[in-house]
Order: C-alpha cells, then structure tokens, then sequence
C-alpha cells in the first residue's frame, strides 16, 4: 500500500518541481517519471533503512524529498534554469 502512496505523492511533486524549473529540455512527461523513480527510491530507502519506524508519514515525506533531489539534480546537470 506504501508504493501505490509514492507513486501518488512522486506524480505531484515531479509535475510541480518542473514547473518550478521553467525551461524546454524535457516536457512534463519525464518530470513526473523522475518524480515517480525518486519517491519510490526516497520510500524504499527509508522504509529499508528504519525498519522500526515503518511509519505512512515519514516515508510519504521520504518519497516527496526523493522525486524533488531526483528532478532538480536531474535539471540542474542538464543545465535547466529556475526561476523563482
């Protein structure tokens, strides 16, 4: 049940982190495909790493952070810009 709530969380947060990093290398398509590969890799590393604390709130957070790292590390070695 956690992976289908990453997979959830990783659409939003890919799809607005790359329309935070305005720029026309790649469409939102692949945003939210980062976004979805960095919660799910943000959720299992929690989840693996802290059996104890198998919480819905923590990995939820966990995979949210993951997609963001995943999309701007993504952007900024590809040279996008952000805007703010």
């Amino acid at each position: 049940m956690h992976i289908l709530s990453w997979i959830i969380l990783g659409v939003a947060a890919g799809w607005v982190t790359g329309r935070v990093l305005k720029g026309n290398q790649y469409g939102p398509w692949v945003d939210i495909i980062m976004g979805i590969a960095g919660a799910l890799g943000g959720g299992f590393l929690i989840q693996y790493s802290f059996p104890e604390r198998n919480e819905v709130v923590s990995t939820a957070l966990s995979a949210i952070l993951g997609a963001v790292a995943l999309t701007v590390i993504t952007a900024s070695v590809n040279g996008r810009k952000r805007y703010a």
